[in-house]
């Protein structure tokens, strides 16, 4: 009789929470951007060019969790999930975190004429938000679902923002923190959600080792949204900086 492998054997939901949440030391917080942001350190033009480019990637969550929906044949699954889709492009009760982001725009100097029409959004970020995007419509909705899991880290950041940002930059207007401040509660209700869809379908150890890798892959989604950002507009390096000042970047062609 071999001897059983302990690597082969599943982790125990305890150990598999663990793993997940060690992920944390990835999370896009950890970024030399966003600590410019939190130290004071960041320019108008750095702040504003993070809230455009992040507005690419709002508008693209309600189309992934959409995707997730269309997936799933679980209508318990899918009541609970579409709460995510409201919460972003809103209702009759409540404007929604798109509505709220645009706000934030305008409160940082933007138009919102400039923000919906994309001008700003840099390519990198634009392929690393649509590699998400087409990666949960192809994915299984548990494992398009568990890539959300990001969220585990995410109220830490926004309230991250609200203690610093007012601190550092008075010149922001305070509606524009809104958007915030919802999600510090909306992202706790949805990490339980996801949580659960996690730590109940991935029974074997290579299905956990292959969740971690999906939670890697929305890491590196963040963490190169930043990097994009942070050769456009802390290193003076936007796309063609030694052709053109002029933003050439296509605009969502492949969709």
């Amino acid at each position: 009789m071999k001897p059983t492998n302990v690597k082969s054997l599943p982790m125990s939901l305890d150990e598999f929470e663990a793993a997940l949440r060690s992920k944390g030391q990835y999370y896009h917080i950890h970024h030399p951007y966003h600590q410019a942001m939190y130290s004071g350190r960041s320019t108008p033009e750095q702040i504003r060019g993070w809230v455009a480019n992040r507005f690419y990637y709002q508008i693209n969550i309600p189309l992934k969790d959409a995707a997730i929906m269309a997936n799933c044949p679980d209508r318990e699954v899918r009541r609970h999930w579409v709460q995510r889709i409201i919460d972003h492009d809103g209702d009759d009760q409540a404007e929604g975190g798109i509505e709220a982001w645009l706000r934030l725009g305008e409160a940082v100097g933007l138009t919102r004429e400039e923000i919906l029409s994309e001008e700003h959004v840099l390519p990198g970020v634009r392929f690393a938000v649509d590699a998400y995007v087409n990666f949960a419509r192809r994915a299984s909705w548990q494992e398009a679902a568990s890539s959300s899991l990001t969220e585990l880290f995410a109220p830490h950041i926004h309230q991250s923002r609200l203690d610093a940002w007012p601190q550092h930059y008075p010149w922001i207007e305070p509606q524009g923190y809104e958007y915030f401040r919802k999600r510090l509660t909306e992202a706790r209700r949805d990490v339980e959600h996801g949580l659960r869809i996690t730590l109940a379908h991935y029974q074997t150890r290579e299905a956990q080792e292959r969740m971690l890798e999906i939670l890697q892959f929305k890491l590196d989604v963040l963490w190169s949204m930043l990097d994009a950002m942070s050769m456009a507009y802390e290193l003076d390096r936007a796309p063609y900086h030694t052709v053109t000042q002029e933003r050439v970047y296509h605009r969502g062609l492949f969709k």
